[in-house]
């Protein structure tokens, strides 16, 4: 349900009227919205067509190794086409709804990552800065560590979830109405032992999303929440899309969320209501398929940001040793099996499992949730709609190939271990 502009969340009044109070020169660059355009290079033979009933095989797959519902949305040449199964409310027997909200976890780095490369392209700070020259104190290496390294997962910097989610219910429940200020989460790891040395070596880490959400507020003097409403939200008219921290509510017709224990047979956990506060810029924000669709569509088409900073953004490392997924700074590329190359972000979150992506040209975009987390199985089926889609469904089901639908569970140092896969 996508609700007129001045009913889009009931905390969403307070964020518009102070993006109204800026100045013109502070809001230029959000209030252009520049066309799509091709980029140089990208191909220009036929797209494989969908297979819909590979994707929707997809996602009754993911019901079958234990989501209580699944959904997908596709954008592409000719009307948008939506898929779901299961239920989005285990009490009630609500169907999944294509249309309504849900937290979309780390999909909100790819949110966090534009608005701090506009920062850039407005000259407010480097890619090449220092964390210590904006935020002098926060960590002892503070002075090797630059933005560039904390958006491309290369500073080092050790995952505080790692402990906090060790045991996945009873961590949750810890943290679930916790409000954390971001330097209380850094604190968390600040002193620990690094991953690797800047620079050095892809390590996945929420702590260094939860800086570039700093960033942002010592660049513009504003919670990132702002920054996300008057730079991406508003702009592209998402409706269904904000920053909820610290509110523990999913607003409006939205999924509930399941949890699966560690303990085999446990009965799920209702993980919908939470904070998120330990999340922050790293994954505190929900979202909609469409809504989702529409954002990956404009960030690939160039409509976001400035061509030089959407191709540093495009500059991938690989992060498997089959050298199929990659990632550039908040963002990833899946090469699938068919020869496709797709960018967006997943998301872990507990309760829900996301995937959005698009192709470069930004032309063909897909949204895919699950509600339900901590297990891996039906995040791999769930992978699947991203071979149903941009592949015709040449592999989604099938025993062969370097799909996603094939790989193994995701563990913690894996490419899509958004958090520990224990939570």
């Amino acid at each position: 349900m996508r609700l007129p502009a001045h009913r889009r969340l009931t905390f969403g009044a307070a964020l518009l009227a102070a993006a109204a109070a800026l100045s013109p020169a502070a809001t230029a660059h959000a209030a252009v919205i520049r066309p799509a355009a091709t980029p140089a290079g990208a191909s220009t033979a036929p797209a494989p067509r969908p297979d819909l009933d590979a994707l929707v095989r997809a996602l009754r797959s993911t019901t079958a190794a234990g989501a209580p519902g699944a959904m997908a949305r596709f954008t592409g040449p000719g009307r948008p086409v939506a898929k779901a199964v299961g239920v989005r409310d285990r009490v009630g027997g609500a169907a999944m709804d294509p249309r309504a909200r849900f937290r979309i976890g780390s999909v909100t780095k790819t949110f966090s990552a534009v608005v701090l490369l506009q920062l850039a392209a407005e000259g407010r700070l480097g890619l090449d800065d220092p964390v210590e020259r904006h935020l002098p104190g926060l960590l002892p290496d503070g002075g090797r560590i630059t933005v560039r390294h904390l958006l491309s997962h290369r500073s080092g910097l050790p995952d505080y979830t790692d402990a906090m989610f060790e045991r996945t219910v009873p961590g949750f429940e810890a943290v679930r109405k916790k409000v954390f200020s971001p330097r209380e989460l850094v604190g968390l790891v600040r002193r620990a032992p690094r991953a690797a040395q800047p620079g050095a070596a892809y390590a996945y880490s929420n702590t260094n999303f939860v800086i570039v959400g700093m960033l942002i507020e010592k660049a513009t003097g504003h919670g990132v929440a702002q920054e996300y409403e008057r730079r991406i939200i508003k702009p592209l008219g998402l409706d269904d899309t904000a920053y909820v921290h610290p509110a523990t509510a999913v607003p409006g017709r939205h999924v509930r969320g399941y949890l699966h224990p560690d303990e085999a047979g446990a009965p799920l956990v209702d993980a919908t209501e939470q904070t998120a506060s330990w999340a922050q810029a790293a994954g505190a924000m929900i979202s909609s398929p469409a809504d989702l669709n529409t954002f990956v569509s404009a960030l690939l088409g160039g409509r976001l940001l400035p061509p030089r900073m959407l191709d540093a953004m495009l500059v991938m490392s690989p992060t498997d040793a089959a050298r199929t997924r990659f990632y550039g700074l908040g963002l990833r590329r899946y090469d699938l099996t068919c020869g496709v190359r797709v960018y967006g972000h997943t998301g872990t979150v507990q309760g829900y499992y996301t995937y959005a992506f698009a192709t470069r040209d930004g032309r063909r975009a897909l949204a895919a949730m699950a509600n339900t987390s901590n297990r891996g199985q039906a995040n791999t089926a769930l992978g699947g709609t991203l071979e149903a889609v941009f592949c015709g469904g040449k592999s989604a089901s099938g025993p062969t190939g370097r799909g996603l639908a094939t790989t193994p569970r995701p563990t913690p140092a894996d490419a899509d271990a958004d958090l520990p896969e224990r939570g």
